[in-house]
């Protein structure tokens, strides 16, 4: 550690993480279910001697089963692939070594407090593990997502809770591919203290096919939200909403289709191409969309924060707005790129440059999240201070304490 880190450690003496994580046990998406949707959404299906997933008659394309039925990664175990410094074959057994039995900070809130305490966490957002990959692979059966979505919000707010005594935040997961039960699940949430809601970044899927979330038809989620002062934030998962996309891009370049075939591994599911191709297209995309159809002219007040998205697509996308914008002056009310730096916060990858993201985008709107205790962030949260040593001290604590802090509590 340099000497800068040393002192910037000594200075700053606690930080708030907005990408933290827990593994979901055998029943986070059962307990709570309507028995009638036994069979749909998703299934738990013995083999082994373990529960996996299925969805209908097929296993989910990426995740084997339950957290606590599987060895699990070291955190950090992935950081220098992710970071583009070693390959996959030079994984060990650090993918699998820890035994989810002798990790109780990972199902248990007060474990985790615990753990926090050594960490030096005074806060922290917590996002799914799974069920950020459940509602895409799900559709189009639009009511078994939004059921299984629905239980696993209710034991999301029972194992962890939405505020636990204002350190941690769990963040319930919704769906606007139905509105009205969208605002439904929002306002009981609201009701049981959530801060931060997530919805999958991606178009929605709805009976009519994809749309835009910043459709006009989703007003009235929006303006609750709004109305709250609640925040939005998207987290990456496994997306089907682009399928097609991604299949498109691969068969324009001779690929069958963007999958390996047969292959389950998350690291390893889509060509390497393609995956290349596609890297950070869906949330610029998705991003663009919410400024481009008017969301943040509709609703000033919306905050939306981007989390474990990474940040490398935010130049390319406020380039690309100011572009449009001079082109296209009357799709505009006001500049769409002061409209994403007053309405947006980003996290960045934990291997991503946060001084080039600063060229981007204020300190202000900058979130330090550690991705912890998953194998592609960093096994000790607080080192992400190393990657600050260029900034004042005042940014420094803006982006690991004070910006997540006032989302949260403002």
């Amino acid at each position: 550690m340099t000497e800068s880190a040393i002192s910037t450690e000594s200075a700053i003496t606690t930080a708030f993480d907005a990408d933290n994580h827990y593994w979901e046990p055998s029943d986070a998406f059962t307990r709570f279910r309507d028995p009638k949707f036994a069979d749909r959404g998703l299934r738990l299906v013995e083999e082994a001697g373990k529960l996996a997933y299925y969805i209908g008659e097929r296993k989910h394309p990426i995740l084997p089963g339950p957290g606590d039925q599987y060895g699990r990664p070291k955190p950090g175990a992935l950081y220098d692939y992710f970071a583009g410094k070693s390959t996959k074959e030079t994984f060990g057994t650090e993918l699998t070594s820890e035994d989810p039995a002798a990790h109780p900070e990972w199902f248990n809130r007060d474990a985790r407090l615990k753990v926090m305490d050594e960490q030096g966490l005074e806060a922290a957002w917590l996002f799914p593990s799974h069920a950020v990959c459940m509602e895409g692979p799900i559709q189009p059966d639009i009511e078994g997502a939004l059921e299984l979505l629905r239980a696993f919000n209710r034991w999301l707010d029972e194992d962890w809770g939405f505020s636990y005594q204002d350190r941690i935040f769990g963040v319930p997961f919704l769906s606007l591919s139905d509105v009205d039960r969208a605002v439904t699940e929002l306002e009981w949430a609201i009701g049981r203290g959530a801060r931060i809601v997530s919805i999958r970044n991606g178009p929605v899927f709805t009976p009519d096919g994809l749309r835009s979330p910043a459709d006009k038809a989703f007003d009235p989620f929006w303006a609750r939200v709004q109305e709250a002062g609640l925040v939005v934030a998207p987290h990456a998962g496994f997306e089907d909403g682009y399928r097609t996309v991604d299949d498109a891009v691969a068969s324009a370049w001779g690929y069958r289709t963007a999958e390996l075939s047969g292959d389950t591994n998350a690291l390893t599911y889509t060509e390497p191409f393609v995956k290349m191709l596609m890297k950070h297209r869906l949330v610029h995309d998705f991003a663009a969309a919410l400024v481009c159809h008017g969301l943040y002219e509709r609703f000033p007040g919306v905050r939306v924060a981007f989390i474990e998205n990474g940040a490398t697509w935010v130049g390319p996308l406020l380039h690309s707005l100011e572009v449009l914008a001079n082109q296209n002056p009357e799709i505009f009310t006001s500049s769409p790129v002061e409209q994403f730096t007053r309405n947006c916060w980003v996290a960045p990858f934990v291997e991503d440059s946060v001084e080039d993201l600063a060229h981007h985008l204020p300190a202000e709107r900058i979130l330090f999240g550690s991705d912890w205790p998953h194998a592609e962030g960093i096994a000790e949260p607080r080192d992400f201070l190393q990657k600050l040593t260029s900034f004042s001290l005042e940014d420094q604590r803006r982006i690991m304490v004070d910006n997540a802090r006032e989302l949260t509590f403002s």
